[in-house]
């Protein structure tokens, strides 16, 4: 059959398209129902280190949503050796299943921020959000120094967790969501995600790293670096066999 006469047949053009279009989405879904999980499992001495969010980095996410972070920054280094190189290892599913949206994103202004915590200090963030040229020179990212000005608004942090715990983010309420984080995560990890203590858990983080360099108050530049800091530490590559993770692709 020749090409031309496809192309001059608006029925048959439509019926192949179809068959290929299926075929294509056949080859995506059917693998599906034969493999137990399309997360990867991040286990360091039995317990998963990929954690969700305390309530500052809660916070924090929050405000680089707020701040429309996500449409200059990806969240996602894509199975490449350029991105290896650049940015580290790719991004596992295990690492975005507790983000509401998740932050992976497709235009990169910036760079990928995927592996950023603990590559700069609290004080290069800082000065970086507040006058990104300062430590950039090339930098095109707008300047945010309200951040250290406006002091963190989280009397609503426990409704904000009681809301992911909705949607299937385990938080705990309950004595048995409690003791079953503490199986899963370790106790301190386990406290962090109690809702119930989710403003001290939130003051005592804050207060303890002094983010921001100032402990007079708590400010969204606390929140902020807070979540900048913990993107792509939960999980130790080191303690894991080379090519362990390509088992789940």
């Amino acid at each position: 059959m020749k090409h031309e006469s496809i192309e001059t047949n608006s029925g048959l053009l439509i019926v192949l398209t179809l068959i290929v279009i299926s075929i294509g989405g056949l080859v995506e879904i059917v693998p599906l129902y034969f493999i137990d999980d399309t997360i990867e499992t991040v286990k360091v001495a039995d317990k998963d280190t990929i954690r969700p969010y305390t309530p500052l980095e809660l916070r924090g996410r929050d405000i680089y949503q707020r701040e429309g972070c996500y449409l200059c920054h990806s969240q996602m280094i894509r199975p490449f050796r350029d991105e290896a190189l650049r940015y580290g290892h790719y991004s596992l599913a295990a690492e975005s299943q507790y983000d509401h949206p998740f932050q992976w994103g497709s235009k990169r202004t910036g760079p990928d921020l995927a592996r950023v915590g603990g590559k700069y200090s609290n004080e290069w963030h800082v000065q970086h959000l507040r006058e990104p040229r300062s430590v950039v020179p090339e930098s095109i990212m707008p300047n945010y120094p309200w951040l250290l000005e406006n002091k963190l608004a989280y009397k609503d942090i426990r409704s904000r967790m009681r809301a992911l715990k909705m949607v299937g983010v385990p938080y705990s309420e309950t004595q048995a969501e409690y003791e079953a984080n503490i199986e899963r995560f370790g106790q301190e990890v386990a406290d962090m995600l109690d809702v119930e203590q989710a403003e001290t858990n939130l003051l005592t983080q804050a207060n303890r790293a002094n983010y921001d360099g100032n402990n007079s108050h708590v400010t969204e530049m606390d929140a902020l670096v807070a979540y900048l800091q913990m993107l792509g530490t939960l999980v130790d590559f080191t303690k894991f066999d080379e090519g362990y993770f390509a088992q789940f692709r």
